[in-house]
């Protein structure tokens, strides 16, 4: 499978289909390259939550909002707890959470629109990014699934909303982001325990570490592939990048930093208006 995610600029990936045959959406991941953070953050650090300047945080997040075309004003972005919390949001929510953390939906690790002219922001630094676009009711989304965010069945419940509002699943896309693999990414029976609810027959998206009992490498991307089409998405309407945010050094990664790192930004949006 062709990788979906293609370097636009040093500091961001595009989904390439997607920008290719949807006009006016815009969607992909940030890097860590061409900010103004400094030390641990260094550069294009996009959280505020992390202890870096908020002022920086504020500038870096500008300066991709040019290279856009989507005025960092113009973000939604949320206070992620790891949960599966989703919220609907409007041109009314506008630059909540976008420059000022304060502002920013709390409690929420999801967030889709029917609306133009507003970007959906959130941060990771190894959990997996989910994106969701319905061609045919114009509306796109996005959801944070960290493992907790994963087995909570985050991506299940996107599908599901929207299944409440008359879109059905075979009318979803979904493309999973770049964020930690399964080699990088290693758990104990806690957390597999709590992943085996949405794997029945299928391929185990886990496997034991060889000498050390009651650890496991864990595929997040597979995990949420299953959880996806479970909810219905047909499996080719599913992408996964093969992208690792710990093995690359031009993304920050929790796991390999040790936690003292920043925040890459997964967005999507459709412009207002699409130049002809």
């Amino acid at each position: 499978m062709t990788e979906p995610f293609v370097s636009a600029h040093n500091s961001f990936y595009i989904i390439k289909d997607w920008h290719e045959a949807v006009p006016g959406l815009v969607a992909g991941f940030s890097t860590k390259v061409g900010g103004k953070s400094t030390g641990d953050f260094n550069s294009l650090n996009t959280g505020f939550h992390v202890n870096d300047r908020p002022e920086e945080v504020r500038a870096n997040r500008q300066t991709i909002g040019e290279l856009l075309g989507f005025p960092a004003e113009t973000w939604i972005g949320a206070c992620q707890t790891h949960g599966n919390r989703i919220e609907g949001v409007t041109k009314l929510d506008s630059g909540k959470g976008a420059l000022h953390y304060n502002t920013s939906f709390s409690d929420t690790d999801g967030l889709y629109t029917n609306e133009k002219g507003i970007l959906l922001t959130l941060c990771y630094a190894d959990c997996v990014p989910l994106y969701f676009l319905s061609r045919k009711h114009e509306r796109v989304g996005t959801a944070h699934a960290g493992w907790k965010g994963t087995v909570l069945g985050i991506g299940f419940h996107m599908v599901e909303q929207w299944k409440k509002d008359g879109i059905t699943p075979e009318e979803i896309e979904a493309v999973i982001g770049p964020s930690i693999c399964k080699k990088c990414y290693k758990v104990d029976n806690r957390v597999i325990d709590a992943a085996r609810r949405w794997v029945n027959d299928s391929p185990l998206p886990f496997s034991p570490v060889i000498g050390d009992p009651g650890q496991f490498h864990l595929s997040l991307q597979h995990l949420n592939e299953l959880i996806l089409i479970k909810a219905g998405i047909p499996k080719q309407s599913i992408r996964s990048t093969k992208r690792c945010t710990s093995c690359s050094t031009e993304f920050f990664s929790h796991r390999r930093d040790q936690g003292k790192t920043g925040r890459m930004v997964g967005f999507i949006g459709w412009k207002e208006r699409v130049s002809s």
